[in-house]
């Protein structure tokens, strides 16, 4: 029942990789800016585990680029690459960080995620997508300074969902086996 559940879960998560940006682009850069996709990655990771973000950080990207056009196949693999080590780090790390606080159970594997994601982003466009053109002010400003409203919103908006689709009782506490390991 839980594998079913997460399957579930992720497929709603790929659907708002879908829908949720296609409110956002309207204003001109927002993809960058605000970072939609982003939200449900993270969130799939953080309640599905490892293996359902980076599913999700992949399949979600890839299905709205074929159905809405966003992102653009130029942005697509740096973009696919950078979500797919959102939904995977989240989705690892929170079976392993416990600290007793649930925020900061959140909190760990979001930022460190989201470091992750953007260094990856930064080492595959250097080396593979952008060799040649692309250098560390680029990756600085893309990954951190254009996106800050973006990170900003994931910072408050992620831990906080999590956190009451959690006390709800709508998913169980990250939706892992953590019940049968004790």
């Amino acid at each position: 029942m839980i594998k079913t559940k997460k399957l579930a879960l992720t497929a709603l998560f790929i659907a708002i990789c879908i829908v949720l940006p296609i409110a956002f682009h309207t204003i001109p850069n927002a993809g960058a800016i605000f970072l939609p996709m982003h939200i449900p990655v993270l969130m799939c990771g953080l309640i599905c585990g490892w293996p359902y973000g980076l599913f999700c950080g992949i399949l979600g990207p890839l299905l709205s680029s074929l159905l809405t056009g966003m992102p653009p196949v130029a942005f697509l693999p740096a973009m696919l690459c950078e979500l797919a080590v959102y939904g995977f780090v989240t989705g690892l790390l929170v079976n392993r960080i416990q600290t007793g606080k649930r925020i900061i159970d959140l909190y760990i594997p979001l930022v460190c995620a989201m470091l992750a994601g953007r260094v990856f982003y930064g080492i595959m466009n250097a080396l593979i997508f952008k060799a040649g053109s692309y250098s560390l002010a680029i990756w600085l400003t893309s990954a951190f300074v254009t996106s800050v409203p973006g990170i900003l919103i994931q910072l408050m908006l992620v831990p906080f969902l999590v956190n009451i689709l959690q006390k709800s009782g709508l998913v169980d506490r990250f939706l892992q086996i953590k019940k049968q390991k004790a």
